[in-house]
């Protein structure tokens, strides 16, 4: 037995040769994402006319998301400056490709927070924005032609505005007492009127989703109320009376969207109208609950093409061509279905280069912690080789309120494919399980939720899959402050560790925060961590953080920061490791320039996972291959 072929790192990270596929309103064209000049840019083709290809943005940052709008000829899309996150909409005119994108909402600190093309509004989009005020979002109404926007309510703080058909516009904001509070905005009193009030505790990233009916008398939520799962219900926003809808008698609706906006809503809505027609959940593997007949048979034959999870989906007006897109571990990949004919074609591999069978299973798994609660968990295994004593990379997830899921994922591939066993625990505090399985992270920082992480790797290696002298550490975000958990709190579990954008002092990070966000800490930071101006929390937070704790660092440790980050400023990974420098004690750092929070430029994602993997072969004695 041997390991497959050495696959390059830049093939794992390389952008997708399709990512985004979408049909025109009309059903005659298809938009992707793909690359152009190495950055994924919106190209578009035609349904009977595959040949006709067109790239339609050509922007060198790349485009993030786009939307087609009611007039094909025109499409918006989002992107930000080098990763900071300071989003702007741009609009492309196909009838004039060389003319360029229009910049609708230019500024240096611009920030687009929400892009709506309501149903019986043709030619308009409802953007928050906060052209005015940095830290102030009014609520606008976007001439799709023009380019003109119209103030519709001028806010007082961060986003979350919904508008309805009828121009009724509502928000849900953060009470004084840290819940969530959906009101109406009574424009003759010149105040709200409360519709419904949801727990903050209950909901650590906000009540997702909160869709406006096309009636607009009601808005579909995802709500855990009197319940520990997530099901889908309708909130009346005339009386607030909350009605289930639809739910899984196992499963949470999945949210992962809110945190992964480039992933599909939890809500299917039929395109020409609005309707709900579908609702996805999310355990192991997906499941997606038809809630409309036609659309049920649909996705009876929809799920007949490939064996992976539906993805992205979308219709024709008319709902006779659908693109579904397939999430899978191992080969991604796009189909056209025609309803009428009943007639199927396969449009496009997410990454042709890369050949199913040499990439790992990622394989679903349960941990136990050490009292007793089930942790949901995913394991892959190196093909070709037997899986015994084998390195171990822990890839924990960032958020933390976010989760791992089944899918192509670049760096469980890239280890695997390097003879690692690759485990990724989905830890308490993880969305998407449940909420006492999400609050049971409350004041566990660097307490249960790390022994959750120890007590898998533990679990590997009692099964026998992992050599305990050979155990890495590595995440992003959340992810990368427990790399920095790890070789402070417990260095002798790891024999390596990478702190990708990660926090080392946890009343730094929230400090840090721009200012309309900081009233939504109350549900989250501050409930689950403390708040830095109390004096008392602040001192159990600073013991919680690893910039306290330097002195206890021996393990190999890399440190990976993007210099425009937005949520993780560059000051936590400097401090980290000016502190470690001033004691003698030897750290790589890779900082990037031109980076922010997500490392979405492939060229550096693959330097900077080229550098991983060569730090983690030399610290945990993995031969090099190729």
């Amino acid at each position: 037995m041997a390991l497959p072929d050495l696959i390059p790192v830049e093939d794992f990270f390389a952008p997708p040769a399709r990512a985004a596929v979408s049909l025109s309103p009309d059903g005659t064209q298809i938009a992707y994402l793909a690359p152009w000049e190495g950055r994924q840019n919106v190209w578009v083709e035609g349904v009977d006319t595959p040949e006709d290809v067109r790239c339609v943005t050509r922007d060198p940052q790349g485009v993030h998301r786009y939307h087609w709008t009611s007039d094909p000829r025109w499409l918006l899309y989002t992107r930000d400056q080098d990763g900071d996150e300071h989003w702007h909409l741009y609009r492309v005119d196909q009838h004039a490709p060389h003319a360029g994108a229009v910049d609708l909402t230019p500024g240096a600190r611009t920030r687009v927070m929400g892009v709506d093309l309501p149903h019986g509004r043709p030619g308009k989009a409802i953007v928050q924005v906060n052209l005015r005020d940095p830290d102030v979002y009014d609520l606008m109404e976007l001439d799709v032609a023009t380019g003109e926007l119209v103030t519709v309510v001028t806010g007082s703080g961060g986003p979350g505005w919904l508008y309805g058909p009828d121009g009724e516009v509502f928000r849900i904001a953060t009470t004084a007492g840290g819940d969530l509070e959906l009101s109406r905005r009574d424009t003759a009193a010149g105040g709200e009127r409360s519709v419904a009030v949801f727990d903050g505790a209950d909901y650590p990233l906000g009540v997702y989703p909160m869709d406006m009916t096309p009636d607009g008398t009601g808005v579909w939520v995802g709500s855990n109320r009197d319940t520990d799962r997530t099901r889908l219900v309708r909130i009346d926003l005339h009386t607030g009376e909350e009605t289930e809808v639809d739910s899984h008698p196992v499963h949470d609706l999945d949210t992962r969207a809110l945190v992964f906006p480039r992933l599909p809503s939890p809500l299917i809505r039929r395109r020409r109208t609005g309707e709900l027609i579908g609702a996805r959940y999310l355990g192991e593997r997906q499941v997606i609950h038809a809630l409309d007949p036609h659309f049920a048979e649909v996705l009876a034959n929809l799920e007949k093409l490939h064996d992976g999870d539906i993805g992205a989906l979308d219709s024709d007006l008319g709902e006779r061509y659908w693109v579904v897109t397939f999430t899978h571990d191992r080969e991604p990949v796009t189909y056209l279905y025609d309803h009428d004919t009943g007639e199927s074609r396969p449009l496009f591999r997410g990454r042709p280069s890369l050949d199913r069978a040499e990439l790992a299973e990622m394989r679903p798994v349960t941990v136990t912690a050490r009292d007793g609660l089930p942790l949901p968990s995913y394991l892959t295994l190196p093909n070709g080789v037997a899986p015994e004593r084998l390195p171990l990379l822990l890839f924990v997830h960032g958020g933390p309120w976010s989760r791992d899921s089944w899918s192509f994922n670049p760096v469980a591939q890239l280890f695997a494919n390097r003879g690692y066993a690759v485990l990724q625990v989905n830890f308490r505090g993880s969305a998407g399980y449940g909420k006492a399985f999400t609050k049971a992270a409350i004041g566990q920082f660097a307490g249960k939720m790390h022994d959750d992480l120890v007590d898998g790797v533990r679990w590997a290696v009692g099964q026998g899959y992992a050599d305990p002298d050979r155990v890495a550490i590595l995440g992003g975000s959340y992810g990368g402050y427990a790399a920095l958990v790890g070789v402070t709190f417990t260095p002798d579990v790891f024999a390596a560790a990478v702190d990708i954008v990660g926090v080392s002092s946890l009343a730094a990070f929230m400090e840090s925060q721009p200012e309309f966000l900081k009233p939504d800490l109350a549900y989250n930071w501050h409930l689950y961590v403390g708040d830095p101006a109390d004096p008392e929390q602040r001192a159990d937070m600073l013991a919680r953080s690893p910039i306290s704790r330097v002195d206890r660092v021996r393990t190999p440790l890399m440190v990976v920061q993007g210099a425009q980050d937005a949520r993780v400023p560059q000051a936590e990974s400097d401090r980290f490791v000016e502190a470690l420098r001033e004691r003698g004690t030897p750290v790589e750092y890779l900082l990037v320039e031109d980076e922010g929070h997500a490392f979405d430029n492939p060229a550096n994602a693959t330097d900077l996972y080229r550098a991983a993997e060569r730090f983690l072969a030399e610290h945990l004695g993995v031969p090099a291959r190729g």
